[in-house]
C-alpha cells in the first residue's frame, strides 16, 4: 500500500476517487507545526532558528499518519503547489520522520493530472521551503516585537503586521487625501441635435482649433461667454469618420483579477472567494487558485477550441490561441491561470444538494472568463463626427467645434457569454456639410471628487499593483486588519479608517517608516522570490533587516511618552479624584482614570459620541447608537442596553 498525504479531507476523498486500491489517501488537515503562540519561537542568536512544535490539535493526526507512514511501501507527499503547500510538504516529513519522502504536485485535481503527477515525483523543493519559513519568522519578529510596543504607548491588545501594517496605511492616506480634498469647478457645454427623428448629443472640444482641456471653461461666466457666442448660429457636419473597433476579451483570471470581479459582479468579499474556490479546486471543478499566472496548458487551449466551435460557432472562435502575459510583480510563470477543468462541464452542472448557490454563482464566472479569452474579438461600428458653427455662408472668427460619437455593436464575440460594460449610443447617417437642426445648447457645472476609498476589488489590485503580497495573502490581509478593529466599512462597503487605525498608523509613520513603506514592503516580497529561485539565503536577508529594526525599537521605548497620545479632559475621576483622561482601546475611545492602573475606573463614551440622531424604535426612549462587537464590527443599539435589547446591522431609518 502507498500512502499519500494532501492538506484536507475532501482534496483527499477526490483524490482517492481517481486512485486505486493500491493507494490510500489520508489528511494532514493543514499545517502540523508551527511556531508557538505563548513565545516568540525564534532564536535570534542563532542565525534566527525557528522552534517549530506540534500544536496540540495536531498531535492526534500526526500520531496516526506516522503510523500509518510506517506501515506503507512508500509516502506520497501531495500538498498544494505553492511555497506554503511546500512548507506543509516539508514539516510533514520532519513530524513523520520520513527519509526522502516523494513529493507530487498538480495543477488541477483531474485523473490525468494526478496520474500523470504520479509518474514525475520530485524531491521538496527546499527553496521554497526556505522562502515560505522567511515570510514566516519575519512577521513573527515583527508581530511579536511590535506588538508589546503599541501595548505600552496606545492600548492593550493591540497588534501589528508586516504587510497588513501597509493595508492599513494605503486605507488611512486615501482617507487623508479625501478629507483635504478641495473641489475644483469646471463646466462643459453640450449642444443636443436632431436628425430623421433621433437625436444626439455632441460636445464641445476646441476653441480657435485648440483642445478644450478640463478645466478650459472654469467658470459660469465664461460658460454663459461661449453659450451667447453659440446662440443663433447654423451648425453644419466638418467631417465624418466611421470605423470598426474591435474589443479584446480579458484574460483568465489570477487569484488577484477573482477576487476584484468576485466582489464587483457578485458582492463576494476576498475571504469568501477564496472558501468557496477552494472548495471548487477540491472537489476538481478548477484548476488551483493561489496564482498569479496568466499561463494555459496546451490541452487547455484545445479544449476551449473544441467546445467554443461547437457550442456557438466557428465565428465565436478567436481562429488562434490566445496567449498572455502577466504584469503583476514576482508571478510564478510555472503555475497556470485559474481555469474550469473541463470546458464541457457547465455551470449548470453543479446544480445539487453538494453545492450552494454560491458554489455555481464563482463557477460560472471562472468558466465564462476562460472561455471568453479565447473567443472571437467584439465588433463594434464607430462614428465620429465634427460639427461647426457658422454665421451665414462663412465661418466667424471665434470658431468652436463639437465632438459626437456612437458607436453600435455589431458582432457580441466573446461578450455572448462575458458581459462587460459598453456603451452604445446610435448616431444618424451624417455626411460632410450638411446643416443639423440644434435642439438646445446645454452648459453642465462640474466639481472634480476626491478619490473614492477603497473596495475590496480595489484595496487587492493596489496590493498587486505595489507588490505587496502574493496570492495566497490578500484575503487574510483583508480579514486581519478589520477583525484588529484598524479598518471598517462604511454604508456603501468600502474601507475606512477607525481612529484606532489612524493613531496606530501615524505613530508607525512616524517612528518606524520602514515597517510601512511600500517600496520597503514590496522590496521584502522581491527578495522572498530571489529565495524562491535560490538566488538569496534567508538568514542573511532577516538579519539586514532585524540589527536595525531592533535598535529602532528599543530606542523609541524611551522616545515615545504615552501621554502624547491620551487626550486631557477637565474631568475628575469620581472613585479616587485623579484627573480623567480620553484612552484608546480596540474598539475605540472610552474614559479611563489617569492613575491606572492603581484605580481601574473606566467610562463608556459610546451614549455621548456615537448617536445617529434619532430615537430607539423598540423603546422610544433611548437614542440609536454606533456599537461594536467583540471582533470590532460595527453595529447599531440602542443606548438603554441592557435595559432596550434593540440591535440591527443596518442603519434604521427615520
Amino acid at each position: 500500500m502507498k500512502l499519500v498525504i494532501v492538506e484536507s479531507p475532501a482534496k483527499g476523498r477526490t483524490l482517492q476517487s481517481f486512485l486505486g486500491k493500491e493507494y490510500e489517501v489520508q489528511s494532514s488537515y493543514g499545517h502540523v507545526r508551527d511556531l508557538p503562540k505563548s513565545k516568540l519561537g525564534v532564536d535570534i542568536e542563532h542565525d534566527f532558528a525557528p522552534q517549530y512544535i506540534i500544536p496540540l490539535k495536531a498531535k492526534k493526526v500526526v500520531s496516526a499518519l506516522k503510523k500509518e507512514s510506517k506501515k506503507a511501501e512508500e509516502t506520497i507527499l501531495a500538498s498544494d503547489e505553492d511555497r506554503e503547500g511546500e512548507s506543509i510538504a516539508w514539516h510533514l516529513a520532519q513530524a513523520l520522520e520520513l527519509h526522502e519522502p516523494k513529493r507530487i504536485v498538480f495543477h488541477e485535481i483531474t485523473k490525468s493530472a494526478i496520474e500523470e503527477a504520479l509518474k514525475n515525483p520530485r524531491s521538496i523543493d527546499e527553496n521554497k521551503v526556505n522562502a515560505q519559513q522567511a515570510r514566516r519568522v519575519l512577521d513573527r519578529l515583527v508581530g511579536y516585537k511590535l506588538s508589546p510596543f503599541l501595548w505600552k504607548k496606545v492600548a492593550r491588545r493591540l497588534s501589528a503586521g508586516r504587510v497588513q501594517s501597509v493595508a492599513v496605511r494605503l486605507i488611512a492616506e486615501r482617507e487623508k487625501e479625501i478629507q483635504k480634498f478641495i473641489a475644483k469647478e469646471y463646466w462643459t457645454i453640450a449642444a443636443l441635435f436632431k436628425k430623421a427623428g433621433i437625436e444626439f448629443e455632441a460636445l464641445l472640444a476646441k476653441k480657435d482649433g485648440k483642445q478644450i482641456d478640463k478645466f478650459g471653461i472654469p467658470n459660469e461666466k465664461e460658460a454663459k461667454a461661449i453659450e451667447k457666442d453659440l446662440v443663433g448660429a447654423e451648425y453644419v457636419v466638418e467631417n465624418v469618420e466611421q470605423k470598426e473597433v474591435k474589443r479584446n476579451p480579458l484574460p483568465p483570471f489570477t487569484t488577484s483579477t477573482l477576487q476584484q470581479s468576485a466582489w464587483q459582479k457578485l458582492h463576494f468579499p476576498a475571504r469568501f472567494t477564496m472558501s468557496i474556490a477552494q472548495q471548487l479546486y477540491e472537489n476538481g471543478f478548477i484548476t488551483y487558485h493561489r496564482t498569479d499566472s496568466l499561463n494555459l496548458s496546451e490541452f487547455s487551449l484545445q479544449a476551449a477550441e473544441q467546445f467554443i466551435t461547437k457550442a456557438y460557432g466557428k465565428n465565436y472562435y478567436a481562429g488562434f490561441k490566445r496567449v498572455f502575459k502577466t504584469k503583476s510583480k514576482g508571478a510564478q510563470e510555472a503555475h497556470e491561470a485559474i481555469r474550469p477543468t473541463d470546458p464541457a462541464r457547465l455551470p449548470e452542472s453543479l446544480k445539487g444538494a453538494q453545492f450552494k448557490d454560491a458554489h455555481l454563482k464563482l463557477y460560472r464566472l471562472v468558466w465564462q472568463r476562460f472561455l471568453a479569452s479565447q473567443m472571437a474579438s467584439a465588433l463594434f461600428d464607430s462614428t465620429a463626427a465634427d460639427i461647426v458653427p457658422l454665421r451665414g455662408i462663412s465661418r466667424r472668427e471665434t470658431n468652436y467645434t463639437f465632438h459626437a460619437t456612437g458607436q453600435v455593436l455589431k458582432f457580441d464575440g466573446f461578450l455572448k457569454i462575458y458581459s462587460l460594460k459598453f456603451q452604445e449610443a446610435q448616431l444618424p447617417e451624417l455626411e460632410k456639410d450638411e446643416k443639423l437642426e440644434l435642439q438646445k445648447l446645454l452648459p453642465l457645472q462640474h466639481f472634480t471628487e476626491p478619490l473614492p476609498r477603497y473596495t475590496e476589488a480595489t484595496l487587492v489590485k493596489a496590493l498587486e499593483e505595489h507588490g505587496i503580497g502574493r496570492p495566497s495573502t490578500y484575503a487574510p490581509i483583508i480579514s486581519t486588519i478589520q477583525d484588529r478593529g484598524y479598518v471598517e466599512k462604511d454604508e456603501q462597503r468600502k474601507f475606512k479608517p477607525t481612529e484606532l487605525g489612524v493613531i496606530v498608523n501615524d505613530l508607525l509613520v512616524e517612528h518606524f517608516p520602514k515597517i510601512v513603506d511600500i517600496e520597503f514592503t514590496a522590496d521584502m516580497e522581491a527578495k522572498l522570490d530571489d529565495i524562491a529561485k535560490g538566488e538569496k539565503q534567508w538568514t542573511p536577508m532577516i538579519k539586514e533587516f532585524y540589527q536595525p529594526f531592533a535598535e529602532n525599537l528599543e530606542k523609541k521605548y524611551l522616545e515615545v511618552d504615552k501621554k502624547t497620545i491620551v487626550e486631557e479632559t477637565g474631568k475628575t475621576c469620581p472613585k479616587c479624584g485623579a484627573p480623567l483622561v480620553v484612552r484608546f482601546g480596540k474598539f475605540g475611545k472610552f474614559l479611563a482614570c489617569s492613575k491606572f492602573p492603581e484605580c481601574k475606573y473606566t467610562e463608556s463614551l459610546a451614549a455621548k459620541n456615537a448617536s445617529i440622531g434619532m430615537k430607539c424604535p423598540t423603546c422610544k426612549e433611548g437614542d440609536v447608537i454606533t456599537r461594536r462587537t467583540k471582533k470590532g464590527r460595527m453595529f447599531y443599539g440602542c443606548s438603554r442596553y441592557p435595559d432596550c435589547t434593540f440591535a440591527s446591522w443596518q442603519k434604521p431609518k427615520n
